[in-house]
This record gives structure tokens, sequence and C-alpha cells, in this order.
């Protein structure tokens, strides 16, 4: 079952172009969604969010539309981004008690799992946080609602390496469950440990979307690498070139 379409996803800036981007989630994958800084993994996420409003394409998650079942789709759904900002001088417990009233399928014992996982105190303010540890409160209440999809944007970006190998791990178990990730990322190997698909952009356009395993072994009979990080790099050169 599909949970994610993207369909000619299209947004014109004065000094760049998302050029009919099209993709697929399906449920229970995690998808890894690379290309180098600027290349519209941004303006992508933010769009399937209705964040950024797009020029041309089609966009439906659950076989829903944001044009007629936002509400509905945003219960199911949960963002996060790599760059988080919150309240910085109210308490942690103030500021969830605010988003839980958001949610009417909150869960508190979820919440309070994943505090303890990722050992944050809601005593502190976010200002007392670490970056690393803002994205994990960022994480934390996307997942205490329940979603079935989450949409996220560098949540690993200022983690430790530790730190990355268990926010890898939650992601493993959240698949087993049913749930759907979509994320963007700048560090590959993290893909390279959880990912079963993978979608690259460059320069605004597809390059490929398809499974991890198939493009991996595809590109490396091509030439063009072994990793995800030097398949980046021989993409990138030949652009340059």
């Amino acid at each position: 079952m599909k949970i994610l379409e993207v369909d000619g996803l299209t947004k014109r800036y004065p000094s760049f172009l998302l050029d009919h981007v099209t993709f697929s989630l399906e449920q229970g994958r995690i998808m890894g969604f690379i290309g180098r800084n600027g290349a519209g993994k941004t303006t992508t996420l933010k769009s399937i969010f209705n964040l950024v409003h797009p020029d041309a394409g089609a966009i439906r998650m659950f076989g829903l539309g944001m044009e007629t079942d936002e509400a509905e789709i945003k219960r199911r759904v949960g963002f996060a981004g790599g760059a988080v900002d919150f309240y910085k001088r109210k308490k942690i417990r103030e500021i969830v008690s605010v988003t839980r009233s958001f949610y009417e399928n909150w869960d508190d014992s979820e919440y309070r799992r994943y505090m303890d996982l990722f050992s944050i105190d809601e005593n502190k303010t976010p200002s007392e946080l670490s970056e690393g540890m803002r994205v994990k409160l960022s994480l934390t209440q996307s997942l205490s609602h329940h979603a079935e999809l989450l949409i996220l944007d560098e949540p690993t970006s200022g983690l430790d390496p530790v730190s990355r190998a268990e926010i890898t791990d939650v992601f493993q178990y959240l698949k087993r469950q049913g749930v759907s990730i979509l994320f963007s990322t700048h560090i590959t190997s993290d893909l390279e440990r959880c990912a079963d698909d993978i979608t690259y952009i460059a320069k605004g356009r597809l390059i490929a979307s398809e499974e991890m395993e198939g493009f991996l072994r595809r590109s490396a009979a091509e030439g063009h690498g072994e990793t995800l990080e030097e398949i980046m790099v021989w993409h990138e050169k030949e652009r340059i070139l």
C-alpha cells in the first residue's frame, strides 16, 4: 500500500527550480532522501507537509490530499526537522502540554518512553539542550501521537555517532510496527544502516528513486561507486564537467 505519493512536484523560485519530482513510499518502509545542500530536499519535504505551496504536481498521503483532508493527514503524520525552534525559555513540560492538546491520539506512555530513551529532562528549557537533544525532543513529540508516516528533515544532524545509531535503531523498530519513514540526511552511512529505499535529487531534478540494494548494485556495475557517498560524488562531478 502506498502511504505517500508525490507526482510531478514543481516549485519555482527566482534562482531555483524543483522540477517535476516523482516518487512514492510504501507502508512499513524507510526511504532515505539524499542530495547535496541546495538540491531541493527541504523544499520537497515542506511541500509534502504543506509548509511550502508547490506550483504544480500532486501529493497524496493515505490516498488523501491536503486540499481536502489536511486535518486528517496531519493527525496521522509526524514532521520533524534538524533545525528545531521551540519556545526557548519555556519548560519542556509546558511546551508538550500545548502540543498534546492538538492530538486526540496522543499517548502519554509513548511520550514517557521516548523521553526516557533519549534522556530528556522535561523540567529543562530548550535553550538548555544541545542541538542534538532538541532534535530528539522533536522526534519524541512526533512519535507520541502514533504517527503512521514520519517526514524528517536531517533528523540525525548534530548528533554524535552513538546517538545517531540510537535513532536509526528506533527507525527500525518503528518500521516493524508498520510505520513509514521518509528522511533526508547528508550522513549517508545512516541510510546504509537502515533505509530500504533511496530517492536522490540533484539541482532540483530526480536522479533515482528505487530500492536501496538495487540502486547500489546498479551504480557499482556502472562504475559510479559502491557507497552512497561515492555515488553522489560521481554524479556531482558528472554534472560539473
